[in-house]
Order: structure tokens, then sequence, then C-alpha cells
């Protein structure tokens, strides 16, 4: 989907002043960053939308598919018929799923119809069975019952704590699987985090990034779980959003949680392996001991090499 996608947003915003453009974009960074709760769409108009395609989808994407995969793994037989992305706005988490999945069907919910009907545009070729279709996002959201997999993505922050709430409410209630992701800041974490017990409450268990469903061991304040997510630029990445490195890396944080048959991993890096000579240190969140730092030296053999191969983010037994 990396290329499909790339060539579906390859020439958006033609016609538009770069002024406008900038503008645009300053304001979506403002709101994506979630300094913003708001009871109206972040997306106002076509200029808006287009902005917002050029400087958010591919990022997005990326890390929406980072946080879909480490779910996957975790069910490897299972893949959803029915999708349904809240918030969706143009649709990046519908091509992530895209990405995971063969042959879902997805919903794009959003209450910026510009969004949708860019969304619509450029998912026409490659995702034409999508359904765009607008709603409020908050209080009195509805997903239809059974819905295998829900999505929510860069959504929460832009919204008010009651209808943050009933977001999470609607997706649980409704879905076999939730995957809700966040920026990768303190803010955002702290998000997850809250979402998390709500969906713990609801009676889903917690299959990733987490090793188990119990409170997360993080003290707030002192740190935060977020991962990364490498984004490779295109042009027109570049012409958005500045700077002159041909790829940069997406932090987000982000919850999965099923009523699946589904067991987590032992074990998760939750920050960059450290590489030193015989040795890497890996920060772990585990499931019978909380936050720890292992050391996995040449005389664990195997388990050097795949210590030496593993990446923040990945499994850990």
């Amino acid at each position: 989907m990396h290329e499909e996608l790339r060539a579906a947003l390859a020439g958006l915003l033609d016609g538009l002043p770069p002024k406008q453009a900038a503008q645009a974009v300053e304001r979506l960074i403002a709101n994506y960053r979630g300094r913003t709760p708001t009871d109206a769409p972040v997306l106002r108009d076509r200029a808006d939308v287009a902005a917002y395609a050029a400087y958010r989808m591919p990022a997005t994407f990326e890390a929406v598919r980072a946080a879909l995969a480490a779910f996957a793994a975790r069910v490897p037989d299972w893949s959803p018929a029915t999708h349904v992305d809240i918030g969706g706005g143009t649709g990046a988490a519908t091509w992530a799923t895209a990405a995971t999945w063969e042959g879902p069907r997805s919903t794009v919910l959003d209450w910026a119809q510009p969004a949708l009907d860019l969304g619509r545009e450029l998912a026409a070729k490659t995702l034409p069975d999508t359904t765009w279709q607008r709603a409020v996002i908050g209080e009195g959201l509805s997903v239809p019952a059974g819905t295998d997999l829900v999505t929510v993505s860069y959504v929460l922050g832009e919204l008010r704590p009651e209808d943050r709430h009933a977001v999470v409410a609607a997706a649980a209630t409704a879905a076999r699987t939730v995957v809700l992701i966040e920026p990768g800041t303190p803010e955002g974490y702290l998000r997850i985090r809250e979402a998390r017990t709500q969906l713990t409450e609801a009676g889903l268990r917690i299959v990733a990034p987490c090793p188990h469903s119990d409170t997360c061991p993080i003290t707030p304040g002192e740190d935060w779980c977020h991962f990364a997510a490498r984004v490779n630029r295109s042009s027109l990445h570049r012409q958005v959003k500045g700077g002159s490195l041909p790829y940069e890396d997406e932090k987000f944080s982000y919850v999965a949680a099923t009523t699946l048959d589904a067991t987590p991993a032992p074990a998760r890096i939750i920050r960059k392996p450290q590489l030193r000579k015989g040795q890497v240190l890996l920060d772990l969140c585990t499931a019978r001991d909380g936050l720890q730092r292992t050391t996995v030296t040449k005389r664990h053999g195997t388990h050097y090499r795949d210590a030496r191969d593993a990446s923040w983010g990945d499994d850990w037994s």
C-alpha cells in the first residue's frame, strides 16, 4: 500500500497557494498535538483536507499499520471481515487495515464531509468498496454490533472528555477488536492509558503492546509508553513538512484490545535496544515483573542474535 497511497496523494496540492497550504498545516499541527478539544470538525474545507492528507496521511498510515501488525502477530489465523474507522477523515487507517489483511469491508465515519469526499477520491482505484459516512464523533455515536475491527487513530485528542469516553464506549460495546492510536507524547499516552482502562472494564483483553491487562506499570509524569514507525518521505511530503531527510520517525502510542482468544507476548521492547560490545540492553515491559532491563550477552547464543536483530516495539520472550 505504500506506493498506492503515494500515487493517490501525488498532485494533491496542485493549484493550492503555498501560503494557504502552510497556514492550514500550522493550524492542523496544533490540533494534531491534541491541545484544542472541540465539538466541531477540525477539517473545515478542501484546503484543510488537502493539507492534512499531504501532511499526515503517510505518517498516520505507518503508525496504524505498525499497531495493527503487532496485534495481527498475536492472532495469525484471524482477519477482520468488517472494519469501522471512527473519525477516519481521509482514510489513512483504512489503507493501513487493507495493508494488514485482505478483504475487510471498511466504513469510514467522520463529521467532516470534505475529508470524506477527498478520502473517497484517493481510495477510488485501490479501495473502491469502502463506505464513507458522515457521523458525529462523540456522544450518540453508534457502531454496528458484531463489527470485527474498530480503529480510532489520532482522534481522541481532538475530543472533549465526554465525547472521548463515548467514542471508546461505542467501540468497546460493538466490536470484537479495538485498536486506538494517539501521538507518542505524554498527553497522547495518558489518553491511551485512560481508554485502555475503559476497554478492560468493558471486558476486552489487552493484546498489544502490553503483555497483560493489569494496570500499566509506568508512573504518569515520570515516563510514557510510545513507539516509532519509519516514514519514507515523498517529494510532496517534504514540500509540506519541510526538511531534507528522505525519512522521519513517527512517534505514537497505542493499545489493541479484543474479545478473541488471543494471548499477548510475554514481554515487549519499549525502548530502542542499546548495542554494546558483546551485549544488548533491552528495556522491557513484562507480564510478570513489570518494567525491567535485561542484558543479553554472547553467552546466550541464539537469544543474543535475536536481541541484536530486535527493534523497539517488538515482542520478546
